[in-house]
């Protein structure tokens, strides 16, 4: 009997493709095959995932002329120096404007290879077939691709849609518990964003999500990448609605970049970046210390972390004012108007959000 899988589409008229979801995919040659035709792939991974993985999608891939980069693991080697690695592999390996890019491995990998994609040769088709739970459930979805810069988070990019998400289940197995973990706060944004009922089944859900049982992380993966997908199809450039995307993410980027990236995983400081939206959606009387507080304990039931290291209130703000969604000198935050529904905001009082930066950084 064959393992259970899902599709989900995306969208997006001509750039539309699917998310396959299911275990052992990336060994599934007939899978592959639909959906990478090109003759020439070049399969980009890292020092962690390689040994694991590397063989088998090669294995899946043979009567291809295959090239492999292997990169640096971390978030700390999101950087145009090993971006171009990307590039000199593809042009090292007399690849032209047929191949593809596949990318084997967490977020770091798939946004590093969308993004050579996006530049060899003015654009490429890439694959993302990521192997950590965040990347499954956010990253590899949605074609933003990029590097970091040293003072601000996914700085230098392009927007560049994969060809096919294809998200093997079973490569979570392998991933660390704190990398795991970090992962399912991306899980719970989309609760918080869109959809209370699913928010819900999470907080019914912590002890079998934590014991990765292959049911619930399989319906966390799916019902995470429906809502993405519904977003991205209606807002492809985020000019608006893809926005409430970020929840946590504004205050989270200057975590990472205040400590050093890879210090504090992307979720982590994620998740205490919700926390902090959601304090300040309370101090704004959007929500109320309930629904606050509901958000708060769930991601503390997930063992993720609920509060950011003490970097400054000031410092906080600066690194801020560097993020992506800032408009006009304003920066834009998602907050919650209730558990299921996000907005995207500049026009708060500067004394709220300075309030929840003293509460939480100094």
């Amino acid at each position: 009997m064959n393992p259970p899988r899902e599709r989900i589409d995306i969208d997006l008229g001509a750039r539309s493709y699917p998310i396959l979801i299911g275990p052992n995919l990336l060994q599934d040659a007939a899978t592959l095959a639909a959906h990478i035709p090109s003759r020439q792939v070049l399969i980009v991974t890292n020092e962690t995932v390689a040994p694991l993985y590397l063989q088998k999608l090669q294995g899946a891939l043979e009567g291809r002329r295959i090239g492999a980069v292997v990169l640096p693991d971390g978030e700390q080697h999101k950087t145009l120096a090993t971006m171009a690695r990307i590039i000199d592999a593809l042009v090292e390996h007399g690849m032209n404007r047929d191949a593809c890019v596949v990318a084997l491995g967490g977020g770091v990998i798939g946004d590093m290879a969308g993004f050579a994609a996006a530049c060899y040769q003015r654009g490429v088709d890439y694959v993302q077939v990521p192997t950590t739970l965040l990347a499954q459930v956010d990253s590899s979805v949605g074609g933003k691709t990029g590097v970091n810069h040293p003072r601000a988070k996914n700085m230098i990019g392009a927007f560049h849609q994969p060809r096919c998400v294809i998200a093997d289940t079973a490569t979570l197995h392998t991933l660390p518990i704190r990398e795991y973990r970090a992962g399912l706060a991306e899980v719970v944004k989309y609760g918080l964003i869109s959809d209370a009922a699913f928010l819900e089944r999470l907080e019914n859900s912590v002890e079998a999500l934590l014991a990765r049982d292959s049911e619930a992380v399989m319906q966390a993966v799916r019902r995470s990448c429906e809502i993405k997908a519904q977003v991205v199809a209606r807002d492809e450039r985020e000019q608006g609605l893809r926005a409430i995307l970020n929840l946590g993410h504004t205050f989270g980027h200057a975590v990472e970049a205040a400590v050093g990236y890879g210090e504090w995983l992307h979720g982590e400081a994620v998740a205490a970046g919700m926390v902090m939206a959601a304090d300040m959606s309370q101090r704004l009387g959007w929500i109320g210390a309930g629904e606050r507080e509901r958000a708060v304990r769930l991601i503390e039931r997930l063992q993720l972390p609920i509060a950011p290291p003490r970097i400054g209130a000031q410092r906080a703000l600066e690194l801020m004012g560097l993020d992506k969604k800032v408009l006009a000198g304003r920066i834009r935050l998602v907050l919650l108007r209730s558990i299921g529904r996000a907005d995207v905001v500049a026009d708060y009082p500067p004394a709220v959000l300075e309030a929840t930066l003293q509460a939480y950084f100094d």
